[in-house]
C-alpha cells in the first residue's frame, strides 16, 4: 500500500494547543518486523518424524518508516484497522518492543495501559500491586503508598485491596489497572482500547476523566476503533494502513478516512455492495425537544424522546435514507431506527442537491438515567454496485429523574409468583 497522497502535501495546520507546545514523543522512520513461522511443530510425535526439518519463516512488516510527533498536552488518536500496526506503535513507544530501526524520543515518564494485567503480579494483592507499580515508576514508597486510597477510591475496589490479583475478575483487573493510570503521576499515558472489557458504569466513569485530561498538561496518545471518542477527545489523530502512516490531522477527517478503508473492500461472497463513505450530506440543524417544540439537552425518565434533524444534501441523493442510534458515551449502541425517502412519481426517490430533508422522531424513553448521544447515518445509491454512506454524530443528552436499575434500559415486565404445597411421596 502506497502513503495517501495528502501525506505528501504539508500536513494540517496543527491546533494552537498543540503548536504553541514542545514535542513529547517524536518518532523517526520507524519500522518494525516480526519473524512468522510458515509451519509450526505442536509435538514431540511431529519433531521424531522429521527431526531435520529446517523451520521456514515469513517476514511481517508491522510498521514502515513511520514519522510522526506528538506535542505536550495534546490527546492525540491512533487509529486503523486490525492488523494496521496501530498496537505494535504503542508497544515501542512504551518500550515494550524494540524497533528495527529509526528513533523514538520521549520528553516525561510515561505510563503505558496498553494489556489488561500487564506489569501486576497476580501473586501479589492488589496494595502490594499498585504500591510496587509506583515505585517502579520512581515514586518513593511512601509516595506509592500515599496514592493507593486515591486508586482503590477511583476502582471502587476497597474491599478488595488485600485479596490476590489471580482471584480478580477480568472487570476488577482492568478497574485497577486503569485507576492506577488515572492516578499516576506520569506526564504520558499510552492506552489501548483494553477499556472495552469495562462495564458500562465504569466506562461512562473512564469518559469523565478522558474529558478533565483533555484540559490538563499531560499528553495522551489513545489507540481506539471508536470514531466518537476521536472526534469527542483528540486534538489531532492519524491513520495507520498496512505499517504505514496514511493520514494524520483532523480528527474528523481521519474518521472519514478510516470508515473508507473498512467498508470499501466487503468480504468476497458477502452478498452486500460496496460502502463508501462520503461527506454527501451536511447536518443543518439537530435537537433535542420538549412536548412544546423548544430545544432542550435533558429529558425526564418518563418523558418520550423528541428529536428534531434538518439535513441538506451536498449532491443529488439517490433513494437516500436515513438511520439513527442512540450510543452511550463509550459507543455501545442501545437502539436505532431507519426510515427511507418516499419517491413522488414511482422511480426511485431523489433528494436533489441544496435541497432539505427534516426527520422528527419520538421514541419510547426506557433509558436509566446518565449521559447518551444521537448519530445518524445516511445512505445513498450511488450506482449498482455502490452505495454512499456517512456518519454523522449530531447531539449529546442526558437522561434524568428516579429510575432505578441495572443496566442501560428499564424495560417493564410483568411478573407473578405463585406457590403450592408439596405433595408427599
Amino acid at each position: 500500500m502506497s502513503t495517501d497522497q495528502a501525506t505528501k502535501a504539508p500536513s494540517p495546520p496543527i491546533p494552537p494547543r498543540a503548536g504553541t507546545a514542545p514535542v513529547s514523543i517524536e518518532v523517526r522512520d520507524l519500522e518494525k518486523s516480526f519473524r512468522i513461522p510458515t509451519h509450526r511443530i505442536d509435538s514431540f510425535k511431529e519433531r521424531a518424524v522429521h527431526p531435520f526439518a529446517r523451520a521456514e519463516y515469513r517476514e511481517l512488516r508491522a510498521l514502515r518508516e513511520v514519522s510522526f510527533d506528538v506535542h505536550r498536552g495534546e490527546f492525540f488518536g491512533i487509529v486503523g484497522r486490525n492488523g494496521s500496526g496501530k498496537s505494535t506503535l504503542l508497544k515501542i513507544l512504551a518500550s515494550i518492543y524494540r524497533a528495527d530501526a529509526g528513533t523514538v524520543r520521549v520528553a516525561g515518564q510515561v505510563a503505558p495501559f496498553i494489556e489488561l494485567g500487564v506489569g501486576f503480579n497476580p501473586e501479589l494483592t492488589a496494595r502490594e500491586n499498585v504500591v510496587l507499580n509506583g515505585v517502579m515508576m520512581g515514586l518513593s514508597r511512601r509516595e506509592s503508598q500515599r496514592r493507593l486510597e486515591a486508586v482503590l477510591d477511583f476502582a471502587e475496589l476497597q474491599e478488595f485491596v488485600d485479596l490476590k490479583l489471580k482471584n480478580y475478575s477480568s472487570g476488577m483487573l482492568v478497574r485497577l489497572a486503569f485507576s492506577v493510570v488515572a492516578e499516576s503521576y506520569a506526564d504520558i499515558l499510552l492506552i489501548d482500547e483494553v477499556l472495552a472489557v469495562g462495564d458500562a458504569a465504569f466506562q461512562r466513569k473512564c469518559a469523565e476523566v478522558f474529558s478533565e485530561m483533555r484540559t490538563s498538561s499531560r499528553t495522551i496518545v489513545l489507540v481506539t476503533h471508536d470514531m466518537s471518542a476521536i472526534d469527542s477527545y483528540c486534538d489531532r489523530a492519524m491513520l495507520v494502513h498496512d505499517g504505514e502512516l496514511a493520514y494524520i490531522g483532523d480528527p474528523h477527517e481521519v474518521g472519514r478516512r478510516y470508515f473508507r478503508q473498512n467498508f470499501a473492500d466487503p468480504p468476497v461472497g458477502s452478498g452486500h455492495r460496496r460502502g463508501i463513505p462520503d461527506l454527501h450530506a451536511r447536518l443543518v440543524d439537530a435537537r433535542l425537544e420538549d412536548r412544546e417544540g423548544r430545544s432542550v439537552t435533558t429529558v425526564q425518565v418518563d418523558e418520550p424522546i423528541r428529536i428534531r434533524v434538518v439535513l441538506e444534501a451536498r449532491r443529488d441523493l439517490v433513494n437516500p435514507r436515513f438511520g439513527f442510534e442512540c450510543r452511550t458515551p463509550e459507543g455501545v449502541t442501545i437502539f436505532g431506527f431507519r426510515r427511507s425517502l418516499d419517491a413522488e412519481d414511482g422511480g426511485p426517490a431523489r433528494l436533489e442537491q441544496g435541497r432539505r430533508a427534516t426527520v422528527t422522531g419520538t421514541v419510547e424513553n426506557a433509558l436509566t438515567p446518565g449521559t447518551y448521544f444521537i448519530r445518524c447515518w445516511v445512505v445513498s445509491d450511488a450506482d449498482e454496485d455502490e452505495v454512499a454512506m456517512q456518519f454523522i454524530d449530531i447531539f449529546k443528552f442526558e437522561v434524568v429523574g428516579d429510575r432505578r436499575g441495572k443496566g442501560l434500559v428499564s424495560l417493564p415486565a410483568e411478573v407473578q409468583i405463585t406457590t403450592e404445597d408439596g405433595e408427599d411421596e
